[in-house]
């Protein structure tokens, strides 16, 4: 029988974690401590890799993480590791959620803990694990007619903008950049009457309109420093509390909806929140030389209170 076509075998959490804690490294790479090829970990460390082969993820993810190019690197390296290929749909974290209650994703990456709570709570996702954050930042036009530069908060800087009658571009997508708008809008006494756009789209198609118009809008600061034709923009305001931006990656529940692949999704989730993930998701870099997103797995107690 090929090994496609085989049933495939359980990837056990333990044997899980030994695979990605002390996998050999590729050419090049340094070793996280890997053991002989001779030892019997190795050994079923490589049948559980071939196991793998022909098994499929569908994953629903924030655009950020594919815009950036970090998921072709992780997608890789999941599949070398264990024959699993990665497929994924790249939308705002609200239409992420729905094509997961609607049985068309097997795992989620979501960065809007409202929308995932509620998705928890309904029984859709389990074992919500946070892996990575960086943060959102408010962009404009260098010269910055505004002055939301010199903002205290977030909230401040969007209160210059709409008194000032500057134009604002809104994603409106329900994502979790939108969301994070719309929560520092009502601090700032609601969003503006008056020259305020919804595009619809994602970060990347946003700020390229953000930049035709000379606009401001909210962005995640991966997206923004790695995209490329942004002349003329600059970001404005990129620190505080409220700015900060999570990641997490949450389980289709089998339970709830079982056409869900949930060894797999299971196997994506160790691969993300182990020592290699975690290398690769803190080295990513953009094109510039700029670190994207910090590794987050390792703090204690983080997905209690993230």
């Amino acid at each position: 029988m090929p090994v496609a076509h085989a049933k495939p075998l359980p990837l056990g959490p333990a044997l899980v974690f030994y695979l990605f804690a002390s996998a050999s490294p590729a050419a090049g790479e340094t070793s996280l401590g890997a053991p002989s090829f001779s030892s019997k970990g190795y050994q079923e460390a490589v049948m559980t890799h071939r196991a793998g082969l022909g098994r499929r993820l569908m994953l629903a993810t924030t655009t950020s993480l594919d815009a950036t190019g970090l998921l072709d690197v992780l997608a890789d390296e999941f599949q070398r590791l264990l024959g699993i290929t990665l497929k994924w749909t790249a939308v705002g974290t609200g239409a992420a959620l729905k094509q997961a209650r609607d049985g068309n994703a097997d795992v989620v990456i979501a960065h809007a803990k409202p929308l995932e709570d509620e998705f928890l709570h309904e029984g859709y996702g389990v074992n919500r694990r946070v892996f990575a954050r960086n943060s959102f930042l408010i962009a404009g036009p260098a010269a910055d007619p505004a002055g939301a530069a010199g903002s205290p908060t977030a909230a401040k800087a969007f209160s210059r903008i709409k008194a000032g009658g500057f134009p604002f571009v809104s994603r409106g997508d329900n994502s979790g950049t939108h969301v994070r708008e719309l929560e520092i809008w009502a601090r700032a006494g609601g969003k503006p009457e008056k020259n305020y756009l919804e595009t619809g789209q994602g970060m990347a198609e946003t700020l390229r309109v953000v930049a035709e118009r000379r606009a401001y809008t909210l962005a995640d600061s991966a997206t923004f420093f790695g995209l490329s034709g942004l002349s003329g923009m600059k970001s404005v305001c990129e620190s505080g509390p409220e700015l900060e931006n999570i990641y997490a990656v949450i389980a289709l529940n089998p339970a709830r909806v079982p056409t869900a692949r949930y060894e797999e999704a299971m196997a994506f989730i160790a691969f993300l929140t182990s020592p290699r993930g975690q290398k690769l998701v803190g080295e990513f870099r953009s094109k510039s030389g700029r670190l994207l997103f910090e590794p987050m797995a390792a703090r204690p107690g983080i997905d209690l209170h993230k």
